[in-house]
């Protein structure tokens, strides 16, 4: 049998892609796609490296193993939940063997993997996730989106749930405001200068000692089941783009606790 290296190079990639992007969506973790690839490429490179000749121990189980927990390394290394996404990829890659083995038994294609058998079922697993995905946020109310945030030069990225029942707006302009998890927004402040969760549960004197600091920050009122009245610490960002529409400048308030169950979105944002 032929081997074509390249081949098994690009096949391995992209499927390593997908795999990576679905454990990531189905996690709600915030990705960098730039990351993802680097982790996908690394899958092609020791799916390829396995056929030449001196390199036949990379096939040893542990060399198995290290090549995926490489992966997600190299694509979620800094996460908080690298294990939750990590046991996410691999649920995911299982679930993705057993589409292959399936479309094989459905077409009675050959036992050996061809590049179109496997692309049609990472395509198709892929697919699939994605639905499932979108499905279930649809269940809680909304939608799922990815967010980009900017501030003074920095910017980072989050998974946001846009509720048609989230009706907190500015007062003083009455766009929409953004709730989302303090912890979340490290990257867009100085290192250091992101408010803590404690210091975030009295938003009063965490604004106190950023008076004179920038104008930029305030306290907003809000109400919510529960909770008759209370304060968020709020930072107007420069630029906030939900999905593919542009917010411009909003507020966004920072929670001192997750603002979903499982973890699947970071952010709330009305409609």
């Amino acid at each position: 049998m032929t081997v074509y290296i390249d081949e098994v190079f690009l096949l391995n990639a992209i499927v390593d892609y997908l795999l990576l992007l679905s454990a990531a969506k189905l996690a709600g973790e915030p990705f960098r796609r730039l990351r993802l690839a680097l982790g996908a490429v690394l899958g092609g490179l020791y799916a390829a490296a396995v056929f030449f000749p001196g390199l036949e121990f990379l096939a040893h189980p542990l060399c198995k193993l290290a090549a995926p927990v490489g992966m997600t390394l190299l694509a979620f290394g800094s996460s908080r939940r690298l294990l939750r996404v990590s046991l996410t990829f691999w649920g995911v890659s299982a679930a993705f063997g057993g589409g292959v083995l399936a479309l094989q038994l459905f077409l009675g294609a050959p036992a050996v993997l061809d590049l179109k058998t496997t692309l049609l079922a990472a395509a198709g697993c892929y697919l699939f996730l994605t639905l499932l995905f979108r499905r279930s946020a649809r269940h809680t109310g909304g939608e799922l989106a990815p967010v980009r945030l900017e501030l003074e030069g920095r910017a980072c990225r989050i998974t946001a749930l846009v509720d048609t029942g989230n009706t907190l707006t500015d007062p003083a302009t009455g766009k929409a405001v953004m709730v989302a998890e303090g912890e979340k927004l490290r990257d867009l402040f100085p290192a250091g200068e992101c408010p803590a969760p404690a210091e975030l549960q009295d938003p009063a004197a965490a604004l106190e000692r950023r008076k004179g600091e920038s104008r930029r920050w305030r306290l907003l009122p809000y109400r919510a089941v529960g909770v008759p009245w209370a304060l968020l610490l709020a930072v107007k960002v420069d630029r906030a783009q939900v999905g593919g529409e542009d917010y411009g400048p909003i507020l966004v308030a920072l929670s001192p606790t997750p603002v979903s169950d499982g973890g699947g979105y970071s952010a709330l944002i009305g409609a």
